[in-house]
């Protein structure tokens, strides 16, 4: 087994995390990220270029978002950050973590992503969600929202979140709409703070084609998984639907309704 290694090397929790799993791997086939063998000293490679069968993460789930931007191998996070809801392992079970993924003692877990075209462009898949928002504190934008080329939302808002399950967990959730089982192939998508208490969230099959309109053109932001941010004049074309790609995860359990309960309904 090759294993691609990165970390979150802005966050010294990170780092510190990063050497103990290049130590639990030590005698493996291991190529590192080009930021975190710099830190060690090493030579590394973009994740990009990286010709492997896992990736190990550490970090929050950021990390694990901006690798899946650039990889198509299956993720084993490892959680150096706050909430860790992407995440496998929490460091105290770092060392058996990698014992049984040495071993093969996993499955993996797949999720669908979101494919987003703007102006005849593909952006990069969204694991969690695209976001067409405001481009100026405080202005509202008028929004026509279309599903199969029928006109779903015509609503004033902040912005309109067009979330996976994966992501219904994330910022959709935090505007008020519905968590969605990962199992379940759909799309949410969820106006921001609409000017009329009556827009709600709204849930479709993830074979839906979602397009979005300003009804009177007005500078916006597309920003994809909270780290690709797209400039957008307001007349541009932005087309949504469900990406030929997958995201893939190495799980020890079946533990979406336990971190759904631990993490984010019972936090602190």
């Amino acid at each position: 087994m090759k294993i691609g290694v990165t970390a979150n090397s802005e966050v010294p929790e990170a780092i510190r995390v990063g050497r103990r799993v290049i130590n639990e791997l030590e005698g493996e086939d291991v190529v590192l990220e080009r930021g975190i063998a710099r830190l060690f000293g090493r030579e590394g490679m973009p994740i990009e270029d990286m010709d492997i069968d896992v990736l190990v993460t550490v970090g929050g789930d950021g990390t694990i978002l901006r690798s899946l931007q650039r990889t198509s191998a299956p993720i084993f996070g490892v959680n150096a950050g706050v909430l860790g809801f992407l995440a496998e392992v929490n460091e105290d079970e770092l060392e058996s973590g990698i014992r049984r993924l040495l071993d093969g003692h996993y499955f993996l877990e797949e999720r669908i992503k979101l494919k987003t075209v703007l102006s005849g462009q593909r952006l990069l898949d969204a694991t969690n969600e695209a976001v067409v928002h405001t481009a100026h504190v405080a202005k509202i934008r008028h929004f026509n929202v279309f599903v199969d080329d029928q006109l779903a939302m015509d609503v004033r808002a902040d912005g309109i979140i067009v979330a996976t399950p994966t992501g219904s967990t994330c910022y959709a959730m935090a505007v008020g709409a519905p968590i969605i089982d990962p199992r379940v192939d759909a799309f949410v998508i969820a106006p921001m703070a609409p000017f009329k208490f009556g827009a709600r969230p709204m849930v479709v099959p993830a074979t839906s084609g979602i397009s979005i309109k300003m009804v009177k053109p007005k500078p916006c932001l597309c920003v994809i998984d909270g780290q690709q941010e797209n400039p957008m004049g307001g007349d541009e074309g932005i087309s949504f639907s469900l990406s030929e790609q997958r995201a893939r995860f190495i799980r020890f359990e079946r533990a979406f309704y336990k971190k759904t309960r631990e993490k984010l309904v019972c936090m602190p």
